[in-house]
């Protein structure tokens, strides 16, 4: 299978995901954001909205008892526009700056902060007229366009049905004093407002479980990207097999070295060879500064011989040193009486020769 067609079927890896994450590839639902702002404001909208009528009441009892009597030039109509104009900003400006909070928590709650200019770099494949109508006729645009369709029709359905039942209250506005008659126009905008908010919210968490299925989908991984993803952050295998492989060497080299100073070495008697050192005003306990098996054990044994330490044949013991103890670390409690014995025959027979 050749690189174009590789299938992209592994789960991206955290590294994939980063760099998806600063390219700006993220799940994200813009339904969500519209439809928890819509929400959230509504309710910030009943909050205030007394506080809003309030103003507007105050404005029109002035308007329509006040400046009656005033006469029209511009100086006195530039005083009204501006009076408007802050009456209306009281109003507006508190749902504007909510609403752009609202969007901005919606876009933190999917997304987090995320910065990036990648985004915004021209893409020359952009340009390219046939993966532009790819773009028009592809499955995401399917899918907004249904999303269109099904949110109108929802508003269409919602407004009607609402509309229906208030008509009665509707006709007799013309009758009813001015805050009354916003009053019922505010209740039935806000019933209209809230019944979309949550179905649109709805809507919404459908979209944003398909879009989180779509970007897992656009950043899978075919199994070369992910081996070769592993090369670039481990390394290559085979120069990591050499490294490891001259690691080994040089840590076989520095345990040789300690060989000399080994008070005695048990085998078993040619496959394996253990050298341990003691040292009563060093150590709690003989410490093993050398161990291998095979070559390496062959080789412990010649470098013990040449240096004069004492070798040992004790096949039970040279398998419990062996198995239970790494280089550098003191002999275990159950094996002290063992090594002490043969330490103390070690011991006394270097004092005998000496």
């Amino acid at each position: 299978m050749s690189q174009g067609t590789q299938e992209k079927t592994e789960k991206a890896t955290p590294r994939r995901r980063k760099k998806a994450r600063e390219e700006g590839q993220v799940a994200k639902s813009r339904e969500l954001t519209m439809a928890l702002s819509l929400l959230l404001l509504l309710i910030f909208f009943l909050g205030t909205i007394p506080i809003g009528l309030g103003y507007f009441q105050q404005f029109l009892h002035y308007s329509l008892t006040a400046d009656v009597t005033l006469e029209l030039t511009e100086a006195n109509l530039h005083r009204r526009a501006m009076e408007a104009a802050r009456v209306a900003a009281l109003i507006i400006i508190p749902m504007l700056s909510a609403s752009a909070i609202f969007g901005l928590a919606g876009e933190l709650t999917q997304v987090g902060f995320l910065f990036t200019t990648k985004v915004l770099k021209p893409k020359p494949e952009r340009l390219n007229p046939i993966k532009g109508l790819q773009r028009i006729f592809s499955k995401r645009a399917v899918v907004e366009l249904l999303k269109a369709i099904l949110k109108a029709a929802m508003f269409i359905g919602v407004a009607y049905s609402i509309l229906r039942d208030f008509i009665p209250v509707l006709l007799k506005l013309p009758h009813m004093a001015i805050t009354d008659a916003l009053g019922e126009v505010g209740m039935v905008i806000f019933q209209i407002g809230i019944t979309i908010a949550i179905f649109h919210l709805v809507i919404s968490v459908l979209d944003y479980a398909y879009q989180r299925w779509e970007h897992e989908k656009n950043i899978r991984m075919s199994k070369k990207d992910v081996r070769d993803e592993h090369k670039d952050t481990e390394g290559d295998p085979q120069i990591q097999s050499k490294i490891k492989e001259r690691q080994r060497f040089m840590a076989q080299q520095r345990m040789m070295q300690e060989v000399p100073t080994a008070n005695v070495v048990i085998t078993n008697p040619t496959h394996l060879a253990i050298a341990l050192r003691y040292d009563g005003e060093e150590m709690n306990a003989p410490r093993v500064v050398a161990k291998g098996s095979g070559e390496v054990a062959h080789r412990i044994v010649e470098i013990a011989r040449a240096n004069k330490v004492e070798v040992m044949e004790e096949k039970a013991l040279a398998q419990a040193l062996y198995h239970s103890t790494e280089v550098g670390e003191e002999i275990p409690p159950e094996l002290y009486q063992a090594v002490a014995e043969i330490l103390a025959f070690v011991f006394r027979l270097q004092k005998y020769y000496s």
